[in-house]
């Protein structure tokens, strides 16, 4: 190290302080662009539940005392049959509204193929 043999020590913390500083704006110029990015691609990419009305998202549910068939039409947007194997209709209800909660998405627009209840 002869480049930094005759160097002092408020010279040598000088050189440390200014090699932080430099890594530090880096950092927050890194951050910056980052949050500038995320921000155009979420203006552009918009997914339909983000698009859909609020009216929309927000019907009320009108509980009806008439037994559900399966040779009912199904609801408007309905995405087919469920498979259920060792799950009452009610759990099965359940659970999928749960999963359509947590996912922040209208039940809708979810496709359920089967449910199968997991032995332990």
């Amino acid at each position: 190290m002869i480049l930094f043999e005759h160097m002092s020590l408020g010279e040598g913390l000088l050189v440390s302080a200014l090699g932080m500083g430099i890594v530090f704006l880096v950092l927050i110029a890194l951050s910056l662009a980052i949050k500038v990015l995320s921000g155009s691609i979420n203006l552009f990419a918009k997914s339909p539940v983000e698009a859909a009305p609020a009216t929309a998202l927000a019907a009320p549910v009108v509980a009806s005392p008439v037994a559900v068939s399966a040779t009912m039409i199904q609801a408007p947007g309905s995405l087919g049959e469920v498979d259920l194997y060792g799950v009452d209709p009610k759990t099965a209800a359940m659970v999928m509204a749960i999963v359509a909660d947590e996912m922040q998405v209208p039940l809708n627009r979810l496709r359920f193929v089967s449910i199968r209840e997991k032995k332990s």
